[in-house]
């Protein structure tokens, strides 16, 4: 009986010995290629020690094609539990040496487990991807694998934060599960994703393109908005998966981490000076929210996509905060197609998460032109609009410069019940700006003048005068105080501790219906 004990037990070691040291000749290719295993990228982002496997032992149940005769434990995807800064988190990682990652039939139910588990413990979810895609040899319960993933990314949506890391091919179907997911992180030069590779674009359209070109990190973080960010290796990929959960709940019922942090709510005086006296130039948000933020650490995301319109997290006295803002350097500022999709996308995360939203504005309007009109500005500027009129977290608002027309309704304002409006003295709330609103007002009057140019320029400073401040809607209660610049901080830091209690109950409805 000893004997067979032992026997047995050594076979386990044996087996899961074999489980950790993998193919040599497979890691040996995937290191060559500049790209880490499965199991170092797993170790990189959970804290050491802490990684809990589940279904190590787990194999495919193909016989087509000889499948048989090869069975690999794990079945090419690892899968398990562990901690980031002591906090519990799920994960999956494709493992490109096991049939190229490729999912089957058992592979997607390993990742199916851990997603369960993580909706039913309230935990995140993170998937890092390295896959050949659906495995051909499995036909249709390969595809019905990735829809069973899609179902659970879309019940945890708004339940756990979910994110997503590309550090390899993510193509076809495969690409739906990080495109449902809160956050997409991808490696230069290794991670790409589309729907369908150069091969394919060349033979249907007879057209050429590079795999970095048609889906790579930078397509991805700058032109299409798929990816939020992107980094040169894997290592610095991963270190900034964990800063990023730093900020996040673990679910939409716990609070976000409270961070210790000094008491530091000193004006900042460099801010009474930061807006230009010239209305047309530019100056950087970026200065803005560092200078009122704890330690002016700002994890800014999609920073290379529509980049007139910032968003990010930070903290404000330990406590989690959303940014949302416009940014003049780019484009003056204005919402465009984009912008409104990326900001609505950004709002509507803190909201289910329920994370505070503080609004940075100066945005002088929406894009005009036929291309924004045909892409659907209407619709898509409306996504903003929507996604804070639905938030019931602590909204507050801050007009630094320019709050023109409709825009100035979209960025959050006391007409979306904003919780709390600031303005500074600097902050011009029209419908329009002076010189443009002139010329439509006054036009008889400017063409009759013996001194068009001149008579031009006196109205239009009768209007800055008049319109071009935040007193008119200060008056009206549209704006809740106007602010010396160099105090923001502690007035945000004030807001946010009156609406710490926020409670709103919207209408009974199963649910909104969004313009997508």
């Amino acid at each position: 009986m000893r004997d067979t004990t032992q026997a047995k037990i050594e076979e386990l070691q044996a087996k899961k010995q074999d489980i950790l040291q993998g193919d040599p000749a497979a890691i040996a290719r995937q290191h060559a290629k500049g790209k880490k295993t499965a199991r170092e990228r797993l170790e990189i982002l959970l804290d050491p020690g802490s990684f809990v496997e589940f279904d190590k032992f787990a194999v495919h149940r193909c016989h087509h094609f000889n499948m048989h005769e090869k069975k690999i434990l794990g079945d090419g995807v690892i899968t398990g539990w562990g901690t980031i800064d002591g906090r519990p988190v799920y994960v999956f990682s494709h493992d490109f040496t096991v049939f190229g990652g490729s999912l089957g039939e058992v592979f997607a139910e390993k990742i199916c487990k851990i997603m369960d588990l993580a909706m039913q413990n309230g935990a995140p979810v993170i998937g890092i991807n390295d896959s050949g895609g659906a495995r051909i040899q499995e036909g249709v319960v390969s595809l019905a694998g990735y829809a069973d993933i899609f179902y659970r990314n879309v019940k945890a949506s708004g339940v756990i934060p979910q994110i997503s890391v590309v550090m390899g091919p993510c193509a076809g179907g495969a690409v739906y599960s990080p495109a449902l997911t809160d956050f997409t992180f991808m490696v230069e030069g290794s991670g790409h994703m589309f729907i369908t590779g150069p091969d394919v674009v060349k033979a249907v359209t007879g057209e050429e393109i590079s795999f970095e070109d048609l889906g790579g990190a930078q397509t991805h973080t700058t032109i299409s908005g798929v990816a939020h960010l992107a980094y040169d290796d894997e290592v610095a990929c991963l270190e900034h998966v964990r800063y990023l959960m730093g900020f996040l709940p673990a679910n939409n019922l716990d609070p976000a981490p409270l961070v210790p942090t000094a008491e530091d709510s000193a004006p900042d005086e460099q801010l009474n000076t930061l807006i230009p006296d010239n209305p047309n130039k530019p100056y950087d948000m970026h200065q803005i929210i560092e200078s009122v933020v704890d330690a002016g650490d700002f994890f800014e995301l999609q920073p290379d996509f529509a980049a007139n319109l910032i968003t990010g997290f930070a903290r404000m006295q330990g406590q989690t905060v959303g940014v949302v803002a416009n940014q003049p350097m780019v484009l003056a500022g204005v919402l465009d197609i984009n912008a409104s999709v990326k900001g609505g996308r950004f709002v509507r995360f803190c909201d289910a998460f329920n994370i505070p939203l503080i609004t940075f504005v100066d945005v002088p309007g929406f894009l005009p032109g036929k291309d924004q009109e045909y892409g659907g500005i209407i619709r898509h500027g409306a996504k903003l609009l929507y996604a804070y009129a639905e938030a019931t977290v602590p909204k507050i608002t801050l007009i630094t410069r320019k709050a023109y027309g409709g825009a100035y309704d979209v960025m959050c304002s006391k007409h979306l019940h904003a919780d709390v409006n600031f303005a500074w003295p600097t902050a011009e709330i029209a419908v329009m700006g002076s010189e443009g609103a002139v010329q439509i007002i006054s036009r008889k009057q400017i063409a009759q003048a013996e001194d068009p140019v001149a008579e031009t320029k006196r109205l239009t400073e009768i209007y800055k005068d008049t319109f071009a401040n935040p007193y008119i809607a200060a008056a009206r209660g549209y704006i809740d105080d106007v602010i010396l610049p160099s105090e923001t901080r502690q007035h945000l830091i004030q807001a946010l501790k009156m609406s710490a209690g926020k409670r709103q109950v919207g209408p009974q409805r199963k649910h909104g219906n969004i313009p997508l």
